[in-house]
């Protein structure tokens, strides 16, 4: 019998899969995502498709432990009136929380300082928020790592109150950890959901940002802008789209759902303008630094809602990247580009169903896959990423 990995496996709502054999993991991944294309009454995907050459298989992830860039856990306890845990939540249970020093896809830095924050205000006493009360101080411990030198930013969030930031910064900078730490911070939320909202973020040590590189780019991640999970996974994922658009000079690319704008100047080097557009301001305001800080000066970043801007962009794109959240594209917004006339579509899906859900609508308008192949961002969960390109 394969032998259990993480103590936590069964118990944690975290990871899917346990054990060592991760070919075997892969192939019932594979399974699962083929099954979303070829079943229903109407097949996306005729079945003979996985076996002819456009489809192109899952690619692993580089790494399989420790690859999280970044982990958000939360402080609580296992039982009513049990001990103070920071951890992750446990399966199935919205109040329960688990130690999780021992998580195995978070890298060992985070181990230790998640053991340590824990120790210390269990000795402090410091109370925990209580989702059903609204009462308490503890909310969560926010930990983002650098693949690039191992650096860490180390972010606790508390309700307002919280006055041991020296003793917490002195107990952090003097652990033993693998990685230089680039900032600690603290930031206060008082809302009343269980979701990290940065009211407002104090600085209590170093800086506030990362950095990172990726395809021999450079990156500045601030505390809460999004970056993919497993950075040299993310490289494979973002070679991967740049393989199937095959931007040509003197082209105009969309990079919708853009993020911290990485797809686009993945892109820009090889293209004549690349516009991008994000909902959050801050993901924004972070893919303008960062494509300055690249020498980029053909990326355009616009805030706001799809649908509403691509009234703002210039008409008739080439190609088209789409990199929505895991509810998908907006439908409205979906048939508006499906009609753009752009001769290729590359869509990145982090919820193979929904890209199965959107892939008509371009079917109507003239396009057929023509590439399609999963990457495994997310070893020992049940989540993979699939990327598909659509030509005219």
């Amino acid at each position: 019998m394969e032998q259990k990995t993480c103590p936590l496996f069964g118990r944690c709502g975290g990871c899917f899969y346990d054990g060592g054999d991760y070919e075997a993991e892969l192939r019932q991944k594979e399974e699962k995502l083929r099954a979303l294309f070829v079943g229903g009454p109407a097949p996306v995907l005729p079945p003979a498709f996985f076996s002819s050459p456009a489809y192109e298989g899952i690619l692993p992830s580089p790494l399989q432990r420790g690859y999280r860039n970044k982990m958000e856990f939360s402080f609580g306890n296992q039982e009513k009136d049990g001990p103070l845990n920071l951890g992750l939540h446990q399966k199935k249970s919205f109040f329960n929380i688990l130690s999780a020093s021992c998580c195995q896809i978070a890298p060992p830095d985070f181990g230790l300082i998640l053991q340590a924050v824990e120790e210390f205000f269990r000795r402090q006493g410091t109370s925990f928020y209580h989702k059903k009360s609204h009462q308490g101080l503890l909310r969560h411990l926010v930990l983002r790592r650098s693949e690039r030198d191992g650096s860490l930013l180390i972010n606790l969030v508390t309700s307002s109150g919280f006055d041991l930031q020296e003793e917490l910064v002195s107990l952090l900078r003097s652990l033993p950890l693998a990685g230089p730490i680039a900032g600690i911070l603290h930031t206060e939320n008082n809302s009343l959901s269980d979701a990290v909202v940065p009211e407002s973020i104090h600085l209590l040590y170093g800086e506030a940002k990362l950095r990172e590189e990726i395809c021999g780019l450079h990156f500045e991640i601030s505390p809460f802008s999004f970056f993919q999970t497993n950075t040299r996974g993310a490289e494979k994922l973002y070679e991967k789209v740049r393989e199937y658009i095959a931007v040509t000079p003197d082209s105009l690319v969309y990079d919708l759902y853009s993020g911290t704008g990485t797809i686009a100047q993945v892109l820009a080097p090889v293209a004549s303008q690349v516009w991008g557009v994000e909902l959050v301001e801050e993901a924004v305001a972070a893919a303008r630094e960062n494509a300055a800080l690249n020498g980029l000066s053909n990326c355009r970043f616009l805030a706001g809602d799809v649908l509403k801007k691509l009234e703002e962009l210039p008409p008739e794109p080439d190609y088209i990247v789409l990199d929505p959240p895991r509810d998908g594209v907006n439908p409205k917004a979906l048939g508006r580009l499906a009609a753009a006339g752009a001769r290729r579509v590359v869509y990145v899906a982090c919820k193979p169903a929904s890209l199965v859900r959107d892939l008509p609508a371009f079917y109507w308008a003239g396009y057929r896959v023509e590439k399609l192949s999963f990457v495994d961002l997310f070893p020992k969960t049940d989540n993979c990423e699939a990327v598909c390109l659509l030509s005219k």
